[in-house]
């Protein structure tokens, strides 16, 4: 539902915007579904049913890796490998996510793992954070797309791709369609997910990128980790020391690599 109302929204700013030509694929169609069920249908549907399974602080500190995800697929893919320095708060952040999700406590999630909870959850949500960086990476296999552009055009064959694993998850009983009046129930929050996420929070991701550079963005995007937790407190929930403490190693590895990439970068160009 959301994403049915989310594309809707973008193909009307991507007209208004680009024009109408810039709804064709221009013979891109299949490498842009590809992506589209990777980045769209593939990480909602990870994400969502992981975030069943464990807690959003937890969902929360795993998507933050995504920063060093996208350094260590960089260096795969196009064999740029990374300084030490970087390679170092890579490692200081997985410890600190192995804290977090495991409650400093490995033995007892392996325990869970096999019982088919906790665990679980955040290894669909790693796995949902690992396709998202395969999407983003994927940008540039579309020169010539702006962001708006490869978003909706990616988004529309993600829709479709999510709307066939609801109709498999309806037909085999793992979901039930909902009534009307279900839907009334939530609208508001539908809305929200609709124009919020889908529509606002990609373009205004984008913009912030254009205006304060990538390196800033994603420092920023780094506390999100911190508004979760901060949420969770205010409903009650007490956190363990080891969940405190691997939060902070994550965070202050994340913002210790992106102070370091700034510094060279600031070194480079005054060279």
């Amino acid at each position: 539902m959301r994403y049915a109302l989310g594309v809707a929204a973008l193909l009307a700013l991507l007209a208004a915007i680009e024009g109408r030509s810039a709804l064709r694929y221009d013979g891109r169609f299949a490498s842009a579904s590809l992506f589209g069920l990777i980045g769209i249908a593939g990480f909602n549907l990870f994400v969502w049913v992981g975030l069943g399974f464990t807690l959003p602080e937890h969902a929360s500190i795993i998507m933050a890796l995504q920063t060093p995800m996208t350094v260590l697929a960089v260096w795969v893919a196009r064999g740029q490998r990374p300084a030490a320095f970087t390679l170092g708060c890579v490692a200081g952040a997985l410890v600190g996510v192995l804290l977090v999700v495991t409650r400093g406590e490995p033995l007892a999630a392996l325990t869970d793992l096999a019982s088919g909870s906790g665990l679980l959850g955040d290894l669909l949500v790693f796995c949902g954070a690992v396709l998202w960086v395969v999407y983003t990476m994927a940008v540039a296999r579309f020169p010539g797309w702006s962001p708006l552009r490869y978003t909706v055009l990616t988004c529309i064959p993600g829709f479709v791709g999510l709307l066939a694993a609801n109709a498999v998850a309806i037909a085999v009983g793992a979901a039930a369609l909902p009534g009307w009046s279900d839907l009334a129930g939530v609208a508001w929050q539908i809305v929200y997910f609709s124009l919020g996420t889908v529509v606002l929070g990609v373009l205004a991701f984008n913009a912030a990128t254009r205006t304060l550079g990538p390196l800033n963005t994603m420092l920023i995007l780094n506390f999100v980790p911190v508004g979760v937790f901060g949420i969770e407190a205010a409903l009650g929930r007490s956190f363990g020391a080891a969940e405190l403490t691997g939060a902070g190693i994550v965070i202050a590895a994340l913002v210790a690599n992106n102070l370091f990439l700034r510094q060279r970068r600031n070194s480079a160009i005054s060279i």
